[in-house]
């Protein structure tokens, strides 16, 4: 049997507890034919053989299970982008801490865990960061999610989202952020604009967010919201073709403030029309993200173009 297209692969890796299921699981809700732990010795003859078969899309998840074979891949990925397989690489992300509670509360033991020491939380902190040595790697040469504050619903939207860009093209991530709980782990490079005129002080704003008109109006009238808006928006330009020449297929921009619902909200959504012109753009909204999950449950299918997930 003949295929109409290219086979085209989606790799997710990353760290163990760190969302590595619920991304596969989005996946093969989109279509996708979807293998755990496959090991890496055995990609390339996987992708032939489903090549044979006729199958458009492959979601494999590779983890630190397979760690003696994992330097494989990088080269394996390059002989198959040579066949002409279209791959995506996604590498998901989180705290330490938060790993380790992840694993105190479903009580498994990390796969590098090592059984003959007696103080088994500090184990667990030098299996996590041998792990990370492990795949680093992979992670320089992968899209990474950050799934440190996010709920599996946000997780499956981020994944399904990212799927539907165009391959052909550098895709443009802008994410909105509160500082207060942390910097993106998955940030190419972060905006802090906490020095803006800040909408929470005004009792009509307070509760509304970025996306809405009187918030919009109130930040627009600021010339230091201009000139920033205007330095971020000169730096992406003058090192953004330089990025697509390096085949780079994602930058992720993070603009914080304090409570990730007025500023970065708002920059978020003007930098992302503007670039939009040129680029494939994508934006997402951390916190705002997170409420809405928590609130709408989740969230509804993904287009591409200038996307919110």
């Amino acid at each position: 049997m003949r295929q109409a297209g290219p086979l085209e692969i989606v790799l997710i890796t990353g760290m163990s507890g760190s969302g590595k299921s619920v991304a596969l699981h989005a996946l093969e809700d989109a279509g996708y034919y979807c293998v755990d732990n496959l090991p890496p010795e055995l990609l390339l003859t996987f992708a032939e053989l489903e090549r044979q078969h006729g199958t458009l899309r492959v979601a494999i998840a590779m983890d630190v299970r397979s760690a003696t074979a994992l330097p494989l891949v990088p080269a394996q990925l390059h002989t198959l982008r040579s066949q002409g397989t279209t791959i995506k690489s996604l590498f998901l992300e989180a705290g330490t801490d938060t790993l380790v509670r992840r694993y105190s509360e479903t009580r498994r033991r990390h796969p590098l865990s090592r059984r003959d020491l007696l103080d088994q939380q500090n184990a667990l902190y030098e299996a996590i960061e041998l792990e990370r040595e492990l795949l680093a790697d992979l992670r320089e040469q992968a899209h990474v999610i950050d799934t440190t504050i996010i709920r599996s619903s946000q997780l499956q939207g981020y994944v399904k989202s990212l799927i539907a860009a165009p391959n052909s093209q550098l895709t443009l991530v802008f994410e909105s952020f509160a500082f207060k709980r942390g910097i993106p782990l998955d940030a190419d490079y972060v905006f802090d604009v906490r020095m803006l005129p800040n909408p929470h002080y005004d009792p009509d704003l307070r509760p509304l967010t970025g996306m809405d008109a009187p918030v919009a109006d109130f930040l627009r009238q600021s010339a230091e919201v201009h000139r920033m808006f205007r330095h971020i928006e000169g730096f992406l330009v003058h090192w953004l073709e330089p990025l697509a020449r390096d085949h780079r297929s994602y930058v992720t921009v993070g603009i914080g403030c304090t409570g990730g619902q007025h500023r970065s909200v708002y920059l978020v959504e003007e930098l992302a029309l503007a670039f939009s012109q040129n680029w494939v753009t994508l934006k997402r909204h951390r916190e705002l993200d997170a409420h809405a999950s928590s609130v709408m449950g989740p969230a509804p299918g993904p287009t591409w173009g200038t996307t919110v997930f």
